[in-house]
């Protein structure tokens, strides 16, 4: 576990100035030696579960004075955007505790907090794990990283009496080939309505779709354990998720940024400019960016 010191990092804007935290919790790269000697798959495998690059696509939104938290951990060693104890008991020696939950779909899928699998089903562990490993990284990581997150948005709350979060990750163009022509570029996930307020996740689709891109809401990607768990637009707390087509920024086989990343990264820059000065959040009057 120490191979990963820190875990995460948070870029912090020179103001704080709009209620805008953003979140990329899947563009980790730091894989323990541990971990890759535990795996029966190669290190270019298992990157197949990474969001790569998107942390840098949207370093640009700090300067727009919003901060930017980002892991180091890769999603394969352990998934952020999933409940504490989602956990497959296949997995482990021994017996979970029983608060764990071992009947989500997510760990049926194999995909739970630490997963069972990368890309197309491929089993990541040559052997079962002990029980006292998963829980330490669930302790080590997955706590801390959700308290540090808790601090932006009470942070940003506190400040200007309204939060939205932007869950941000990346999908593979491969996964869009069932879907109707023409492939999304963007895919906003809402939780169908339930995680952002409908004014707002409107001026996403519209500031996305006037920037040339091709914007879908909720299909096939509706948003994760974060968007859900802290978007409550009654509370104040909006939280919408973004995919984006790893085929507009990255060569997907090698992992590289294409020619079109810095592009791309300006593009998503200006498109959340329009977005925070749209007026689309309402900030509470008694609230002062400047406190």
């Amino acid at each position: 576990m120490n191979d990963i010191d820190p875990p995460f990092d948070i870029l912090e804007p020179e103001r704080l100035v709009t209620p805008f935290v953003f979140n990329s919790p899947h563009s980790g790269t730091v894989y323990p030696a541990s971990f890759l000697t535990s795996s029966r798959l190669d290190a270019l495998t298992l990157r197949r579960s990474e969001d790569t690059l998107v942390d840098r696509l949207f370093e640009g939104v700090v300067k727009l004075g919003a901060p930017l938290m980002r892991a180091h951990f890769p999603r394969a060693y352990l998934d952020v955007n999933r409940e504490p104890y989602e956990l497959d008991p296949k997995m482990f020696n021994g017996g979970l505790p029983n608060f764990a939950n071992t009947r989500s779909m997510r760990v049926a899928g194999g995909l739970g907090t630490i997963a069972r699998i990368v890309g197309e089903a491929q089993e990541i562990y040559t052997s079962k794990l002990s029980v006292d490993e998963g829980l330490e990284r669930i302790e080590l990581l997955y706590k801390p990283y959700h308290r540090a997150l808790r601090r932006l948005l009470g942070r940003s709350q506190r400040a200007f009496g309204v939060v939205v979060l932007v869950d941000c990750h990346s999908m593979p163009s491969a996964s869009l080939a069932n879907e109707p022509a023409p492939r999304a570029d963007i895919v906003l996930g809402d939780r169908y309505g339930t995680s952002c307020g409908g004014a707002l996740a409107e001026v996403f689709e519209d500031c996305f779709r006037a920037a040339g891109l091709f914007v879908t809401r909720n299909k096939p990607y509706a948003g994760g354990y974060i968007t859900e768990h802290y978007g409550n637009p009654i509370s104040h707390c909006h939280a919408i998720q973004i995919e984006i087509n790893r085929a507009l920024y990255m060569d997907e086989r090698s992992f590289a940024p294409s020619p079109n990343f810095m592009q791309l990264a300006t593009l998503i820059q200006a498109t959340f400019a329009r977005i925070i000065g749209s007026g689309a959040v309402a900030l509470s009057p008694q609230r002062n960016a400047a406190e």
